[in-house]
């Protein structure tokens, strides 16, 4: 049942996309909304004119900037931190000690949801499958209504949460026969208390660990989108990942499953077979042609790994093949994401700012047989680049470090090379590496790519770390990446 807000005094830390779209919908529901940002007050001016139109009572509308102090405190009922904000604040622990109640957009979202809601997480791919998700959902909505009798699967289909716009900024307008189809971030799920009907873990890798400490509390935190579901919920999980698949045990409803290994003939799921994808919709039933890998415009095998989930939580939400098929056919890729960006230098250049983690790094290199030169860098997530090093020194040709990791990841490239008993220097060449250039930042990575750059190569950022050393997040450093790499003469 959805919380009445009427009279309660909401306090939103993080005024952002997500505490703003938070705030307008607890004004049109009557509560007193309290919003707090470490920013100076003058730097939400905009934002404070597009709330006000939304305040119908007396002092219904607080804002306290320029740090957290604990006397916001005084009369909240419930205190809801933006996804971005570290639970241990000292705001945040004073409002626990004093047994105030936490929450989030997304988990008020589910709370008064009308509709099925699709939930999907993952340390990589998550983005990707949700919009092919989406896509799916939009085809089948498509070919039931081009069709004299096919039964017309949702009036509408929305798709958001960690992408886009929060779900909760449109949800009263949805309506009991829409699905909605949203994505969930580790920071946003380790305070909720819901779970959507449909749920999936594509994978659980090291990654955030800046923020969860261990990987124990990562998958933990992961791990809350299945925890709240009951036996009538459709559980989709990765059953090559063993994070994702070590929570098997944990599905309460229907589990499918997805992946390059063999599905078990008592299993639901998504598999590959030669080069096409076949789904199982019932244990022990014939598997059913999807789609030719062929017929997938997105690059590399994670992407592939990526549609063979979209396809898992597409069945498990009961849409048809023929819209599986439909979905994934003609769609490039989200923006960020192994995003072409020109040809410049006989070269083909990429932007994958989105690969905050050097697993995901490693994916981007394994989609290029191409000659590559790699440019790494950005703020550390006290993640291992061990693996990452060892595997440039045998596919990469050059490496352009940037950014505040510049030199733990240098330091990583030494430890490679010396673990693989090199006798050459890193810079001179070890494994293949024909160099490692450093640079203060992005904008000189790219000036020293455009440097390096033969004919037939491939620029790829792709860069391990997060943005937040020179850039607001990883969506302004690949948008500057790619003006930077469009300015070249």
């Amino acid at each position: 049942m959805a919380t009445d807000w009427s009279g309660l005094k909401i306090a939103i830390v993080g005024a952002a996309r997500q505490g703003l779209a938070l705030a307008r919908y607890l004004l049109q529901q009557g509560a007193f909304v309290v919003i707090n940002d470490q920013k100076p007050q003058e730097q939400f001016a905009e934002a404070q004119a597009a709330l006000s139109e939304f305040v119908v009572k007396p002092g219904q509308l607080e804002w306290v900037c320029g740090g957290h102090p604990l006397s916001l405190l005084e009369g909240v009922d419930v205190l809801c931190p933006s996804g971005g904000v570290p639970l241990d604040l000292p705001l945040i622990r004073e409002a626990q000690q004093r047994g105030i109640a936490l929450s989030n957009d997304s988990q008020i979202f589910l709370e008064a949801a009308p509709c099925k809601v699709i939930g999907i997480t993952g340390s990589a791919g998550k983005t990707t499958t949700t919009m092919l998700v989406g896509r799916i959902a939009q085809a089948a909505l498509e070919i039931a209504a081009a069709s004299t009798n096919a039964v017309v699967p949702y009036r509408k289909v929305w798709v958001g949460g960690n992408i886009g716009a929060p779900l909760i900024s449109v949800l009263q307008e949805m309506q009991p026969d829409d699905l909605a189809v949203m994505e969930l971030s580790s920071f946003q799920l380790e305070l909720m208390n819901r779970s959507p009907q449909v749920s999936a873990v594509l994978n659980i890798t090291p990654n955030h660990l800046d923020r969860h400490g261990t990987m124990e509390a990562y998958t933990a935190a992961k791990a809350r989108i299945l925890e709240f579901q009951t036996a009538q919920d459709v559980a989709v999980l990765g059953r090559d990942d063993l994070g994702a698949w070590s929570l098997a045990q944990r599905v309460k409803g229907r589990l499918l499953s997805f992946g390059f290994s063999e599905l078990p003939n008592d299993h639901c799921g998504v598999s590959l077979y030669g080069d096409a994808v076949y789904l199982r919709e019932a244990p022990g039933a014939t598997e059913i042609y999807v789609l030719a890998v062929q017929d997938i415009a997105l690059r590399g095998m994670h992407n592939l790994f990526n549609v063979m989930a979209a396809s898992a939580i597409a069945a498990g939400a009961g849409l048809p093949v023929r819209a599986i098929r439909q979905g994934v056919r003609g769609f490039a890729g989200a923006p960020h994401r192994l995003e072409f960006v020109r040809s410049w230098g006989g070269a083909d250049w990429y932007n994958d700012s989105i690969a905050t983690a050097p697993e995901r790094t490693m994916a981007a290199i394994r989609s290029f047989e191409e000659p590559l030169v790699l440019l790494l860098g950005g703020r550390d997530k006290n993640l291992p680049w061990d693996d990452l090093a060892l595997l440039a020194l045998r596919r990469v040709d050059h490496v352009i470090v940037f950014g505040e990791a510049a030199a733990l990841i240098v330091k990583a490239f030494e430890r490679a090379a010396n673990y693989l008993q090199s006798e050459v220097a890193v810079e001179s060449g070890a494994q293949g590496l024909r160099s490692i250039t450093r640079c203060a930042n992005l904008r000189q990575a790219v000036e020293a790519a455009a440097q390096i750059v033969q004919p037939g190569d491939v620029v790829l950022l792709s860069p391990g770390g997060t943005s937040f050393d020179e850039f607001k997040d990883f969506e302004e450093r690949g948008q500057c990446f790619a003006q930077w790499v469009r300015e070249l003469k």
